[in-house]
């Protein structure tokens, strides 16, 4: 199994734009459309070569956004920076930033369209 199995993750959305205004916001980066046949993606940004998983929004036909029990964590300096911004973009805290031991910290909050997702940081 390779180190980082993980190479990819989607986050259903069912309001793009109001999506991609909460993770810009959240993240403080900018998301790029992909072309992609029978659905609307945007990127996170992403570098092919470097290690870790990157990923996209996605509003696809029959697939609902909310209540899939898929985690995806992102990395942070310090995660409260970034939980702080979630309730000012619209989204909500379901645990507030808290301690892992020795693998640092987490926030768990939720998106504009219902999807729980993760902050993670060494300090």
């Amino acid at each position: 199994m390779r180190k980082n199995p993980a190479v990819w993750f989607e986050i259903y959305v069912q309001d793009m734009n109001r999506a991609k205004k909460f993770y810009e916001s959240v993240l403080q980066g900018k998301l790029e459309k992909l072309d992609s046949p029978g659905m609307d993606m945007l990127a996170f940004p992403m570098e092919m070569n470097a290690s870790g998983a990157s990923g996209a929004l996605v509003k696809m036909q029959g697939v609902p956004s909310g209540g899939n029990s898929t985690i995806v964590y992102f990395a942070c300096e310090d995660c409260s920076v970034e939980e702080g911004r979630v309730t000012k973009s619209g989204g909500g805290i379901h645990k507030k930033k808290f301690s892992i031991g020795q693998y640092g910290f987490i926030s768990l909050v939720i998106d504009t369209e219902g999807n729980m997702f993760g902050l993670h940081s060494m300090k």
